[in-house]
């Protein structure tokens, strides 16, 4: 086993957002994400469900088309295919993003 601690390393990029995977299992994937105020927005639409939390700064996201402005210590649930957009972030902006990736059960399922 390995303590890892989400604030080392936490050093915004210039630029963008910095996508560091801390967990991944089975259909499990944990990333820490590390944004800067220079942020390009881009629509993402993703085949999974994704809970993300702002653990550290503010940020502007668009979520189907509704505006939520979120602070430290706001969570959001994301269903697999919704579409959203990072508005707006502060710098050094710190997420969690817990993503359940659809099993080979739920695929043969569907």
């Amino acid at each position: 086993m390995k303590i890892g601690n989400l604030f080392d390393g936490s050093q915004a990029p210039a630029a963008g957002e910095r996508f560091e995977p801390l967990l991944s299992h089975r259909n499990l994937v944990v990333e820490r994400i590390l944004s800067s105020a220079a942020i390009e927005p881009v629509e993402y639409v993703q085949p999974q469900d994704e809970w993300v939390a702002l653990l550290q700064g503010e940020a502007t996201l668009e979520v189907a088309g509704e505006s939520f402005e979120l602070r430290s210590g706001d969570h959001l649930f994301l269903p697999a295919g919704t579409p959203h957009i990072v508005r707006r972030v502060s710098q050094g902006a710190l997420w969690l993003a817990v993503h359940l990736h659809p099993s080979a059960a739920d695929a043969a399922a569907d």
